[in-house]
């Protein structure tokens, strides 16, 4: 397995790189109705929802970030590997079962619009484990290939 040698916060912190396949499914199942965990203000099927379910696909950098973001909580790690730049992702993930995240918080962008190649979001996500409460924060880059943001790298 190829990996870039510099692990994003994102990597290093939520998620095991191993050999074995990644899961076909979200681990979570949550309802349409329900608020979406990247509290956009709308519920998780009119917003990460169908990206999740390959029904859509984000528009911006910042989508991007959120829906995956999202992915994290709702421990689809199919998602986050098919958003993850080919050249730079691991070969599968296994996302740690006793994190649970309950806030993001959008701190800066620049470009990532729907007319931009590139993009960086920088962000706080509020996460619980057996620790206690933790807090990542990262400045992420993102491009956009065949018309489709993917997530690169942290800077």
């Amino acid at each position: 397995m190829k990996l870039n040698a510099t692990l994003s916060t994102e990597q290093r912190i939520r998620a095991t790189v191993t050999s074995s396949p990644a899961s076909d499914s979200p681990s979570t199942t949550l309802a349409d109705a329900a608020r979406c965990p990247c509290l956009s203000g709308e519920t998780y099927g009119a917003c990460c929802g169908p990206l999740h379910r390959g029904l859509a696909i984000a528009p911006t950098a910042e989508r991007l970030m959120r829906s995956r973001y999202s992915a994290f909580a709702v421990g689809d790690a199919v998602y986050l590997l098919a958003t993850w730049d080919p050249a730079l992702r691991p070969d599968s993930l296994n996302l740690d079962e006793g994190v649970r995240w309950y806030r993001l918080d959008i701190i800066a962008t620049e470009r990532g619009g729907m007319l931009d190649t590139t993009g960086i979001v920088e962000f706080r996500a509020h996460y619980r484990d057996d620790g206690g409460a933790h807090t990542l924060h990262e400045r992420s880059t993102f491009s956009k290939q065949r018309g489709r943001w993917l997530y690169v790298m942290a800077l």
